[in-house]
């Protein structure tokens, strides 16, 4: 029998992308900090569903200050999550300074991307009817 578990994403600030992650609905379940092999692992998940996580690798700075800088893999697509009013998801994104990159000009599906550049899709629950100012707004960078 196979069980998903959760899909690991390095991270180069992890309280912003905790904070994005909440934003989306996400919760922090648990936090392992690891001295001798200097990394931290959070692990989020949405409410009740805490058997489908993301789990939020942070390698800390090398000991001369240096920090890992992290490239999209062109093996990883975009994590996607169902949300109840995809409107005030990305109302709620926005106000806090992320960058919808596709937005939810049909009611149905939304792009944005972590601090580190992961894309993630939102997708409504179900179909809400066209809206402005979604409706009319236009694609930025990539997605």
């Amino acid at each position: 029998m196979t069980k998903y578990l959760h899909t690991m994403i390095r991270v180069t600030d992890p309280e912003a992308t905790v904070r994005f992650f909440g934003l989306i609905g996400l919760r922090e379940t648990r936090r392992f900090s690891n001295e001798k092999g200097r990394f931290t692992l959070i692990f989020l998940a949405a409410p009740g569903q805490e058997d489908a996580e993301v789990e939020l690798t942070y390698n800390w700075p090398a000991e001369d200050g240096s920090q890992e800088e992290y490239g999209g893999g062109r093996n990883f697509g975009h994590l996607a999550y169902r949300v109840d009013d995809i409107y005030a998801t990305c109302q709620r994104l926005m106000d806090a300074g992320v960058t919808i990159n596709r937005p939810p000009r049909d009611g149905h599906m939304a792009f944005v991307r972590t601090p580190d550049g992961i894309s993630v899709e939102l997708l409504q629950d179900g179909t809400l009817e066209s809206a402005e100012p979604w409706a009319s707004m236009p694609n930025v960078g990539e997605w």
